[in-house]
C-alpha cells in the first residue's frame, strides 16, 4: 500500500482509513474507562479521551507509514496516546503536587515501550488507585504489539530516550510553582550542549510530544528499516517537529492558561514579534529536517497539517496577537497549507 504524497490522496486515506480505525479503537477504550470504579480516575479517563480526541487522530495518520500494517500501527498509536492524555490529566488536574507521584504514573509509559517489563503499581503515591486494570491494559497492549516487531531492539534505545524526556517534562512541569521554573532549567542545563540554539522553555516544548515516538515505530512494521534510519527520524523530528507541535499548542492555549494560572512555555518570549519570529524558524526547520527521510513529502503535509489543526481552533479567534501570528504562519505554510486549513476548519465545525 503505498504512502500517501499528496493532498488529495492523504486527506482521502484519513478519511476512509484513519479516522474510521482510529475510532474504532477509541470506543473500546472509551468503554473500557466507562467501567473504571474509581469516580476520579473514571471521570479522569473519560476526561481526558473526550478532550483531548484529536490527539489520538493526528497520531494516527503515521499508521499511513506502516503499509498493509496500519490498522496494527494505528492500535499502538491510539493505546500510547490515551495513555499520555490520561496521565497528563490525572497530573494536571491533581490535589498532589509530590514529583515522586508523577513518575510513578509515568513509569507505565516507559513500560509501554519495553515488551519484556513487569508491570508497576503505578499508582502507589495516591489514594485514587483502583482503576480496575485499565491503565495495565492499555500499557500490555502496546507491548503486545511491539514484542510482534522482531526489528523493535534496533529502534529501542531511540524510542526510550524520547519517552525518557517526555515523562521527565511531566514531572517537572507539575511540581510547586516555585520549583518548576528552577527545575526545567537545570535540566535543560543538563542537555543544552547537544541542542541547537534554544531556550529552556523551547527544549522544554520540544519535549512533550509524542510523534518521534510513533514515527520511529510505524518504520518498524517494515523489515528493511535500518538503525541509520532510526537515528535520521531521532535527529529530524528531536528537537524541530516536536517543537513545532508543542509550540503550536502552547500557543493557542495561551489566555487559557493564564486564566488557569498554568506554566505555559510561549509566555517566556520577550514579546510576541520574538515568538512569532520563532514559530516560524521552527516550522522552516522542521520541513528542512525531514528532507533526508524516505517519502519526505508525507512529512512535510504533516508539518502543514500541524500548523493547519491548531490555527484552525476556535481559540486562536478569541486572541488577537494570536489571530496576527496564526495570518502569518499560514502565509509561510503556503497554498497546501491553506488547504488543510480549511479542511480542519470546516471539520472542528461539522463535529
Amino acid at each position: 500500500m503505498p504512502v500517501p504524497t499528496n493532498l488529495i490522496t492523504l486527506t482521502t486515506r484519513i478519511f476512509l482509513q484513519v479516522r474510521p480505525v482510529t475510532h474504532h479503537f477509541l470506543l473500546e477504550w472509551k468503554h473500557r474507562a466507562d467501567a473504571i470504579p474509581d469516580s476520579e480516575l473514571r471521570r479522569q479517563a473519560q476526561t481526558s479521551m473526550d478532550t483531548k480526541t484529536f490527539h489520538c487522530e493526528g497520531g494516527s495518520i503515521y499508521g499511513l507509514l506502516a503499509g498493509n500494517n496500519y490498522q496494527e500501527a494505528i492500535k499502538f498509536i491510539v493505546a500510547y496516546q490515551t495513555i499520555s492524555d490520561y496521565l497528563d490529566n490525572l497530573c494536571d488536574r491533581s490535589t498532589s503536587l509530590n514529583p515522586d507521584d508523577f513518575r510513578a504514573l509515568h513509569e507505565a509509559m516507559i513500560h509501554a515501550l519495553t515488551p519484556d517489563a513487569t508491570l508497576a503499581p503505578y499508582y502507589r503515591f495516591r489514594e485514587q488507585r483502583n482503576d480496575g486494570g485499565y491503565l495495565a491494559e492499555l500499557v500490555q497492549t502496546c507491548q503486545q504489539i511491539l514484542r510482534r516487531l522482531p526489528n523493535y531492539s534496533i529502534a529501542a534505545d531511540t524510542i526510550r530516550e524520547l519517552a525518557n524526556y517526555y515523562c521527565d517534562l511531566q514531572v517537572y512541569k507539575h511540581v510547586r510553582d516555585a520549583e518548576r521554573i528552577p527545575s526545567l532549567q537545570k535540566w535543560f542545563e543538563l542537555h543544552k550542549r547537544s541542542l541547537p540554539e534554544m531556550s529552556w522553555y523551547e527544549f522544554a516544548a520540544c519535549t512533550g510530544s509524542t510523534l518521534g515516538i510513533f514515527c520511529v515505530i510505524v518504520h518498524l512494521f517494515n523489515q528493511d528499516t535500518s538503525a541509520e534510519l532510526i537515528a535520521k527520524i531521532k535527529e529530524a523530528y528531536f528537537p524541530w517537529v516536536q517543537g513545532l507541535h508543542i509550540l503550536l499548542d502552547y500557543l493557542i492555549d495561551q489566555e487559557e492558561d493564564r486564566a488557569g494560572h498554568d506554566l505555559n512555555f510561549c509566555s517566556y518570549y520577550p514579546d510576541n514579534v520574538v515568538l512569532a519570529k520563532r514559530l516560524i524558524y521552527f516550522y522552516r526547520q522542521a520541513q528542512q529536517s525531514v528532507d533526508g527521510l524516505p517519502y519526505p513529502e508525507f512529512h512535510h503535509l504533516i508539518n502543514r497539517g500541524l500548523l493547519s489543526m491548531y490555527l484552525s481552533d476556535d481559540k486562536v479567534s478569541q486572541q488577537k496577537e494570536v489571530r496576527r501570528i496564526s495570518r502569518k504562519l499560514l502565509s509561510i505554510g503556503g497554498i497546501k497549507t491553506l488547504f488543510f486549513y480549511l479542511h480542519c476548519w470546516i471539520y472542528r465545525r461539522l463535529t
